[in-house]
């Protein structure tokens, strides 16, 4: 069973607050706190996980991307008139890298209790991205997040983990 205790990759979404913004991103803590307020009144509100931001510098780390990102950034035009072509070559990388075997391996318990909690041999889960400084009280960053519906199985949801 995943506890906060096994792993810093992946965080169930009861265990969280609005105080672990910066680990797991805005729209995760919120989520937790959901869980909790809502959960305790009776509404039914899906269970989940977050995978934190350990996670994505440990991914960082695993595919040598930190130069890379500020090689491409350092590119950028003062005017941002080559914003998309630099946003596509940093995703590109992203999605060529490879996640840690223990940054997988924790994804996968996750999903699979999951999967059992639910009865289910693959349950079907959305992935969101969460960053930690999205929705501040003087910027907004809607829309810049993805978000993956109806992913099946561990190969699906490792790929859009990564994604």
């Amino acid at each position: 069973m995943m506890t906060s205790t096994s792993f810093s990759f992946v965080l169930p979404l009861n265990e969280l607050s609005i105080d672990d913004v910066a680990f797991v991103g805005g729209k995760n803590a919120s989520l937790g706190e959901m869980l909790g307020a809502l959960g305790a009144e009776g509404v039914a509100v899906p269970e989940g996980f977050a995978v934190t931001v350990d996670a994505y510098h440990a991914f960082i780390d695993h595919n040598g991307l930190e130069e890379k990102i500020r090689t491409a950034a350092e590119r950028l035009q003062p005017d941002l008139s080559n914003l998309q072509e630099i946003a596509g070559e940093i995703q590109e990388a992203f999605r060529q890298g490879e996640l840690p075997s223990a940054l997988a391996a924790a994804v996968e318990e996750a999903y699979g209790d999951l999967c059992r909690a639910a009865g289910i041999e693959s349950l079907p889960v959305a992935v969101r991205s969460s960053a930690t400084a999205e929705d501040l009280p003087d910027a907004s960053f809607a829309g810049q997040q993805a978000t993956y519906l109806y992913v099946y199985g561990p190969e699906q949801l490792l790929r859009r983990v990564r994604d």
